[in-house]
């Protein structure tokens, strides 16, 4: 069981991506936006950061550019529904500020199951022993 972050403005997406990951058998843990996400990894061990990347306030680029700043072993998915300006070129940027995986909504659940597992293994491979 791992603990995963899950960062999105939506309730109804954290609501969504929670019962998916919980069904897995990971902890979930939920945060509104970007500046609670990064308040939570400061309290707790976080195993996997999944942000939204089109938030209020402080925006997953953002996020994930402070995050990687003070835990850059920690893996990170981006998600994104896009914009005027498309989710794929919000996605790439997330992907070249160290973003782990990148999904466009919608996605299907054994998608971020997937992405989820792969980072886990990855973070597993390179960790200490």
């Amino acid at each position: 069981m791992a603990t995963i972050l899950v960062i999105d403005d939506e309730p109804r997406m954290l609501r969504v991506i929670g019962e998916m990951l919980t069904g897995a058998g990971h902890k979930v843990v939920e945060a509104i936006s970007g500046d609670e996400g990064i308040a939570q990894i400061a309290q707790q061990p976080i195993d996997v950061v999944i942000t939204d990347i089109i938030m209020p306030d402080k925006e997953g680029i953002e996020t994930i550019s402070e995050i990687k700043q003070t835990h850059p072993d920690l893996p990170i998915v981006a998600i994104s529904g896009g914009s005027l300006r498309g989710a794929g070129s919000y996605l790439e940027t997330a992907a070249a500020l160290g973003a782990c995986a990148t999904l466009e909504k919608p996605f299907h659940s054994f998608e971020i199951l997937e992405v989820v597992d792969r980072a886990l293994a990855n973070r597993a491979a390179v960790q200490p022993t």
